[in-house]
């Protein structure tokens, strides 16, 4: 019966340690898009697409 002195507290602090983590994730935007990662695997590419960036080369560094 004394192991619930603990149980009951630790219960309570990861059920608002939950709740806080999921107001987090809601506040910074983690819910905003739910099927766009699912349809982006989708997407076809082309196998030999180059790398997002402004179309110049990198030189070689040595």
């Amino acid at each position: 019966m004394s192991v619930l002195v603990y149980l009951i507290p630790a219960a309570l602090l990861f059920g608002l340690a939950s709740l806080i983590a999921f107001l987090w994730a809601l506040k910074s935007g983690q819910y905003e898009d739910l099927d766009g990662a699912g349809e982006r695997i989708l997407i076809e590419t082309e196998p030999h697409a180059p790398a997002p960036g402004n179309g110049k080369p990198k030189p070689n560094q040595a």
